[in-house]
């Protein structure tokens, strides 16, 4: 009886003098210039939440991309329930060590100002949280500054400017899973997270062009929209074998599968119609805001998914081929620089 055998890649084993908790495909690995025993440090060290390869390997490439020390943490991957996906997604941001970086880094930062907090708040919260894979009652009471504010300055033509924001803690705080209830670090350090925030806040402010995201403090606990979380910071899913030519959007047609090493469930047939749809202006933006995203951060199995909750019909049709064509270019420009 013929089976059908799907190619595997390889991994680094878990096993030897450099054990690793999480898995990893060699190939990625020497895609990203890592050894095995860096590998385990940021599997067991740097990250030792993260549950997935693909959410370390997107934070590595965030680091590279940007010119940091990965060593150093800059950045966080944090778990997120996505209301589109219906799930959890492993995302990575930038920690407020990373924004005050990227703040120096311009020479026009001129320091801050101590912090200002507004007056204690006592609150006991109640909700639903698993615990032992089990949803059980429970409730906090948590003292908490009811908001914070930080002044951070920029050079501005010389002069000394200030950027100040104010964060409500009630509004920033993170929250365990679904529930209200603040999450362990909230708890125990009601005023340090808000602390964060707020500098976080003002950093964007006064370096808007620099500092555009939100930090891991800011998202933690968070419940999000793919529509509200840029695609950089979401983990790449599905690996891409395939090879082809990017045409346009507005040529891209035909049956469609996911890009991967396997073809997608759900294929669209090919029709003249497909072929010549006109799609409206602000849609054609959309999808080609995406596949850019895309092809930067390589997160197409994201991508995809991205795709199919937000069009339908010949949209759909053009986004998925348009996505499939590019992440076939990228493997291919991939191997000819490693060639």
């Amino acid at each position: 009886m013929a089976t059908t055998k799907k190619n595997a890649l390889a991994v680094v084993p878990c096993t030897g003098a450099v054990p690793c908790r999480i898995p990893v495909a060699a190939a990625v690995l020497a895609e990203i210039g890592l050894d095995p025993s860096t590998w385990a440090v940021l599997t067991d060290s740097i990250f030792p939440s993260a549950a997935t390869s693909e959410g370390i390997v997107l934070a590595v490439r965030y680091c590279q991309a940007r010119g940091l020390d990965i060593m150093k943490r800059p950045v966080h991957v944090v778990p997120m329930w996505s209301s589109a996906l219906r799930r959890y997604v492993e995302t990575v941001w930038p920690g407020i060590a990373e924004v005050q970086i990227t703040a120096a880094r311009t020479g026009l930062w001129a320091g801050l100002d101590s912090p200002k907090f507004g007056p204690d708040q006592t609150k006991t919260f109640t909700g639903s949280v698993k615990r032992n894979e089990q949803w059980v009652e429970a409730q906090a009471t948590v003292t908490f500054p009811e908001w914070a504010e930080v002044t951070v300055y920029r050079l501005v033509n010389g002069n000394r400017c200030p950027f100040s924001e104010m964060v409500f803690w009630e509004e920033a705080y993170a929250r365990q899973g679904k529930s209200p209830i603040p999450n362990e670090m909230w708890q125990k350090r009601p005023r340090g997270q808000l602390l964060k925030c707020a500098k976080a806040a003002s950093l964007r402010a006064a370096f808007p062009e620099e500092a555009g995201e939100y930090t891991a403090e800011e998202m933690a606990g968070k419940v999000i929209e793919v529509d509200s979380v840029p695609m950089a910071s979401v983990i790449e899913r599905t690996p891409v074998t395939a090879q082809a030519t990017v045409p346009t959007v507005q040529e891209t047609a035909g049956t469609v599968s996911a890009p991967g090493d396997q073809p997608a469930t759900e294929t669209v047939p090919r029709t003249d119609q497909a072929k010549t749809a006109a799609i409206d202006e602000a849609a054609q933006a959309q999808i080609n805001k995406l596949v850019a995203r895309a092809t930067t951060t390589k997160a197409w199995g994201q991508a995809e998914e991205y795709a199919r909750s937000r069009f339908t019909g010949d949209h759909l049709v053009l986004a998925l081929q348009a996505l499939t064509t590019a992440a076939a270019v990228a493997v291919k420009e991939a191997q000819a620089q490693a060639a």
